[in-house]
């Protein structure tokens, strides 16, 4: 199945909640209402002619006015793969959880939240995956400033010049 055909099922089964299809990128993608995310994914993994049964990759952006979830998905059973983005307000950047539905999510949505502070509602384990517990702030956002010190260690180019 291509692309266009998998958004017009995806369109027909949840009509607004998919906003939009974008096939001119080196990746075709639809974009999603970050409500319905979980059952737009449940039905991309159970409905027979999609069979989507792996998160291949799950990835935070930041857009500046926004933050972007980009699902990357593959069936391996139909050998066909299409991509998912969520937007949500940097000031508001909550958005279900998939992990129920694709474990590995458990992992990549710890990842989106140390480095970009998106809040994945009713993820079983949200907390920091690469930084320390006590790290301030999320440093792939575009407006982060890192601190020059941790713990007293210098930790930006500037501090250790001194």
């Amino acid at each position: 199945m291509v692309p266009a055909d998998i958004y017009s099922k995806l369109n027909a089964e949840f009509g607004e909640a998919i906003l939009a299809f974008e096939e001119i990128p080196v990746e075709p993608f639809i974009k999603v209402a970050p409500e319905s995310i979980v059952a737009v994914s449940k039905y991309l993994k159970e409905e027979p002619d999609l069979k989507f049964d792996a998160l291949m990759c799950l990835s935070g952006v930041d857009s500046g006015e926004t933050l972007t979830v980009v699902y990357h998905l593959h069936s391996t059973e139909h050998r066909h793969k299409i991509v998912l983005k969520v937007e949500v307000p940097k000031d508001n950047p909550y958005m279900p959880t998939v992990e129920g539905i694709w474990m590995t999510a458990n992992w990549h949505e710890r990842e989106a939240y140390d480095l970009f502070g998106i809040i994945f509602d009713n993820h079983s384990d949200l907390r920091r995956i690469l930084l320390p517990d006590d790290w301030v702030g999320h440093p792939l956002l575009k407006d982060y400033k890192p601190p020059e010190f941790y713990h007293d260690m210098p930790i930006s180019f500037e501090a250790r010049k001194e």
